[in-house]
């Protein structure tokens, strides 16, 4: 068997074995939770028609579930997405101001009562946020700009728009609306239904498409700008289809789960040295992922509820996320030496 042809089979037995292992992680999720009942139990008194048992497995369970694989996919897609463009292992959504974007359009939506009077406010709030964010970004980098002048752009908008939501938190009218964007930005997919699904999943949808049709457009570029011009690949072209999947993935996920850190720093990582660092097969594993990383971290802070209240999604990502960026950093100082 030839090197090509076993490459081949790792890459199928990656794309075989991880699918695997993120529906049985679904099925276990659908299990848990803070009823007690077993999942036979839920399964039989939902077929049954049983209220309690549909209630709790189709009205709550199941869109928990299913927005936990898809936040998790578009956040480790979008993050392989950025570091390809940016040629930047440690670029994910957050550090590059997107996320913060995406948070501030959300919480002016939640202090303003658009997300209440209007059903999509907060997903389109959170589109316009993480698309601001990623135009200013651009703006000040300029054109032709290092990655590394990127990302301190991004710093540099991430920094103001989190001043900006500070400052919304502190003209918000009540500490009823304090607390509630406060607990929304820890990023939480606890008591998510079908409304928050129905609403969030076509703008992810979209933007997992446009991010994949990237795919040998990014791979192209890995190999250096001038390379990839002369491949045929329209740099600017490029940049505008990651920049709009970008904001479509990262504005609706953050719309309907919170600020989620580190998912998309840590996914892409995990998966650069399965796939041999190709590019264009990078994303869709990155997105697997992000899934099955998500929903293992959801797993965990159901499995940790306690009697006062359950950890937050995005504090928990963060706890675990921010040493293994660290490590990230050290890593390459080490190899800079």
């Amino acid at each position: 068997m030839s090197l090509f042809a076993l490459k081949e089979g790792r890459h199928w037995l990656l794309y075989l074995l991880m699918p695997i292992l993120l529906l049985a992680l679904s099925v276990v999720s659908l299990g848990v939770g803070y009823v007690d009942m077993s999942p036979l139990r839920l399964l039989q008194g939902t077929w049954e028609g049983e209220l309690l048992a549909s209630r709790i497995l189709l009205e709550l369970r199941v869109p928990r579930t299913a927005l936990c694989l898809l936040v998790g996919a578009v956040l480790g897609l979008a993050g392989a997405a950025l570091q390809g463009l940016l040629r930047n292992p440690l670029a994910e959504p957050s550090l590059l101001g997107v996320s913060s974007g995406a948070a501030l359009g959300a919480v002016l939506a939640l202090y303003s009562g658009f997300a209440d009077a209007f059903a999509l406010a907060l997903p389109l709030a959170g589109l316009l946020g993480t698309a601001l964010a990623l135009g200013i970004v651009f703006a000040l980098a300029g054109r032709g700009s290092s990655s590394n002048t990127l990302v301190l752009a991004g710093v540099a908008v991430s920094s103001l728009f989190g001043a900006l939501i500070a400052l919304t938190l502190n003209w918000a009218k009540t500490p009823t609306a304090v607390s509630e964007i406060v607990f929304w930005m820890m990023g939480s997919l606890a008591d998510r239904s079908n409304h928050e699904l129905l609403l969030a999943t076509p703008f992810m949808l979209v933007g997992a498409l446009l991010l994949l049709r990237c795919r040998r457009g990014l791979a192209a570029l890995s190999l250096g700008e001038e390379t990839a011009h002369s491949l045929g690949v329209n740099l600017g072209r490029l940049r505008t289809l990651v920049l709009l999947g970008t904001a479509c993935c990262v504005g609706a996920a953050v719309s309907v789960a919170g600020t989620i850190g580190f998912i998309g720093l840590v996914a892409p990582h995990l998966m650069r040295p399965l796939v041999r660092g190709d590019a264009a097969r990078l994303l869709p594993a990155s997105a697997l992922a992000g899934a099955i990383l998500l929903t293992l971290a959801d797993l965990g802070v159901r499995l940790m509820h306690t009697q006062t209240a359950e950890l937050k999604l995005g504090v928990l990502t963060s706890l675990v996320g921010a040493p293994f960026f660290l490590l990230l950093i050290l890593r390459h100082r080490s190899q800079d030496v």
